[in-house]
């Protein structure tokens, strides 16, 4: 089975689904396999692994580490093609579609096709969608896009429904990382009411509330990253939450 089947399964079975982001940067460099583990002991569905900026050339080193712990799916999410490695079982291949930078709507993804090709890697087509959680993320940053107003969800709805008509299989609303507010709900709401395709939600979601909020109004995965880096222990509390139909 893919590892999109297996999302879509669980989606299914448990309501929503549940991915932890792990950044294989140096400053993660000790507690990889501890967080992995606690991952796998606490009804984590997935592993998102990337960031937008590696401090040194260890990546593949650190995925190869979170792979051979893993008992789920580890899933690249992409900062940059020189991270990409064999040792992922799938990846977003994702597109920044809210932003107007041609260079991550289609030139960092023609770099990385041949490579993904020559690897034989799964490739989950992805919609990404920036919107502003007020902390100026490095996203915004690095890939010099304008996050969507929290505001106008009429926006964010134009983009996601652009996305689907594009035939990606995914969206991903994205606060950003640290960001201090996470997507509004009425956000969440109004573009999963509007398409046909799994919303992904992430950033700033720090708390079980918030995540069952989220799921309520309409996503379908949620992510966090920033508050497990914090304080591993909320996961099983997180997929608890998250996973409403158990």
């Amino acid at each position: 089975m893919s590892v999109f089947s297996q999302l879509n399964s669980v989606i299914d079975e448990k309501g929503a689904a549940y991915v932890v982001l792990i950044d294989p940067d140096r400053k993660n460099e000790n507690l990889l396999e501890s967080r992995v583990e606690s991952a796998n002991e606490s009804g984590v569905d997935a592993l998102f692994v990337g960031g937008s900026l590696m401090m040194d050339m260890k990546c593949k080193e650190r995925v190869k580490r979170i792979k051979d712990v893993s008992n789920i799916p580890v899933i690249f999410f992409p900062g940059g093609v020189g991270q990409l490695n064999a040792y992922y079982d799938a990846m977003l291949f994702m597109s920044v579609i809210s932003g107007r930078n041609p260079h991550y709507l289609i030139g960092e993804q023609a770099i990385a096709a041949p490579i993904v090709k020559d690897i034989g890697m799964e490739t989950i087509p992805t919609g990404y969608i920036l919107m502003d959680g007020g902390a100026g993320s490095t996203v915004e940053f690095m890939s010099g896009t304008r996050p969507i107003p929290m505001n106008r969800s009429d926006i964010a709805v134009a983009h996601a429904l652009a996305g689907q008509y594009l035939g990606m299989k995914l969206i991903y609303l994205e606060a950003g990382s640290g960001a201090k507010e996470p997507v509004a709900n009425n956000v969440v709401e109004a573009v999963t009411e509007t398409l046909d395709i799994p919303v992904i939600v992430g950033g700033g979601i720090r708390n079980a509330e918030t995540a069952s909020e989220k799921v309520k109004t309409g996503a379908s995965i949620i992510v966090t990253g920033t508050v497990i880096e914090e304080n591993s222990s909320l996961m099983s509390e997180l997929a608890d939450a998250i996973h409403w139909k158990n």
